[in-house]
């Protein structure tokens, strides 16, 4: 592996890492990252995908014993009601997903729709934030069925390149009256069975065009978006205690208007 080839590796596990988790799309800025880089990386859209199973693992590894304790009560009313919360939010994204996975790929896995759905995508944060409702749900454990059904449909948004899955989860759960804390991990919960479920069924796809000769910089990307996406996580949850989002829809704006001038 070239010199090159290990530092656009490494920058996009890092831009991966940070935008996961952030309402600001990971899916597009590796898009337009890889545009401005010009990568010539081997098996681009497998090492995307590989190096997101990077970012998801974080969040199982930070939230380890919350999901160790939860399988271990399986039994409980709280603990079948949390899983059942999660496939319930999984299902809307994976049936449309899976249903119009190849004519997202064609028709909407590019810089200027990216773009677009980064500014507006913005727009949307501003108007909710600006018209915050008292909040009624203050933790995991009393999230009602219904509203996890409201977040997974808020979540098939984020097919659309650009949207941002975390934003889509986050926004529509804060619509949803939940708490910015609760809005904010269940939609790291919810990564963990969407992101597996996507990540898994594009390598399958693609699995003959991986080539052993891609492991090292698909590992050097994979390493470096676990541990960017560890310090994102612990850094969001602190930061939400005590801000609002407005800061991001500000970023998702001005980038967004940048990569249009870019590119257009």
């Amino acid at each position: 592996m070239t010199l090159l080839l290990f530092i656009h590796a490494f920058i996009l596990g890092v831009v991966e890492g940070l935008t996961e988790f952030l309402p600001v799309s990971s899916t597009g800025h590796l898009i337009l990252s890889a545009h401005l880089l010009n990568t010539d990386i081997p098996s681009i859209k497998v090492f995307e995908i590989f190096i997101q199973l990077g970012a998801i693992l974080a969040i199982v590894y930070e939230y380890k014993f919350l999901f160790i304790k939860k399988l271990c009560t399986i039994q409980t009313k709280s603990s079948k009601l949390f899983f059942l919360n999660l496939f319930i939010a999984f299902l809307p994204a994976a049936i449309f997903g899976l249903i119009f996975h190849n004519q997202i790929k064609l028709f909407l896995f590019n810089p200027f729709v990216v773009s677009i759905a980064l500014i507006f995508g913005g727009f949307l944060i501003l108007i909710i934030e600006n018209n915050v409702r008292t909040s009624t749900i203050n933790s995991i454990d009393n999230l009602t069925i219904k509203k996890a059904l409201g977040i997974g449909l808020f979540q098939c948004l984020a097919l659309i390149p650009g949207t941002s899955r975390s934003g889509a989860t986050i926004m529509g759960g804060i619509l949803l009256k939940l708490d910015r804390k609760t809005a904010t991990e269940f939609s790291f919960f919810l990564a963990v069975p969407i992101m597996f479920a996507a990540s898994f069924y594009d390598l399958i796809k693609n699995f003959n065009s991986l080539n052993i000769d891609d492991l090292l910089f698909f590992s050097v990307g994979f390493v470096t978006s676990f541990f960017t996406a560890l310090l994102i996580i612990r850094f969001f949850i602190k930061f939400i205690a005590n801000n609002d989002f407005k800061i991001f829809a500000y970023y998702r704006i001005i980038i967004g208007v940048v990569f249009l001038i870019i590119f257009y």
